[in-house]
């Protein structure tokens, strides 16, 4: 069942944290991502337009305040978000990794695997995201085998590619 526009729900309930209490993210009921924004994640680069647009329509949008910790290493994780505005700090071992801002995306690998984060995820500014978790995925996968194939491809090929640079040191 989806909330109701503007509902505040627990982030940890969504984000798959078991921490202290925390401010609350918030979810608004809408229609999905705008294809444009999903196709530009590398894991659905394969998808023609009207399987992005099924994919885009699972998303909701998802807000976090400034400071919150939205994945945290080493927790078991079962959402993907794509950030619309704001930024996000990764560290991996509490070392500083990398900044994302609009357009980036993490926390894909947990739409497949449902394994444990290799990084914590922390909103640096007020974050506006769409995000998908793996129950609302995992169905259009199950019943479009063409899409569930097209993954594996490209998960083929980024596996490749990672092998040929490690391959090169």
């Amino acid at each position: 069942m989806t909330p109701p526009p503007h509902t505040t729900i627990d982030a940890t309930s969504t984000a798959g944290l078991h921490a202290r209490p925390r401010k609350a993210a918030k979810i608004a009921a809408v229609p999905g991502a705008p294809v444009d924004v999903v196709k530009r994640v590398r894991l659905f680069a394969d998808l023609d337009e009207s399987e992005i647009a099924g994919v885009a329509r699972e998303f909701k949008q998802r807000s976090f305040p400034a400071g919150e910790t939205i994945i945290r290493e080493g927790t078991g994780g079962a959402a993907f978000y794509i950030i619309e505005s704001g930024e996000v700090t990764v560290t991996i071992g509490g070392d500083f990794r990398a900044t994302l801002g609009s357009g980036d995306y993490f926390g894909e690998i947990a739409l497949l695997d449902e394994g444990n984060r290799i990084a914590t995820c922390t909103a640096a500014t007020d974050l506006q995201t769409w995000g998908l978790t793996l129950w609302e995925f995992k169905p259009i996968v199950e019943e479009n085998g063409v899409i569930g194939w097209k993954l594996l491809q490209t998960l083929a090929r980024e596996l490749r590619d990672a092998e040929r640079l490690l391959g090169s040191r």
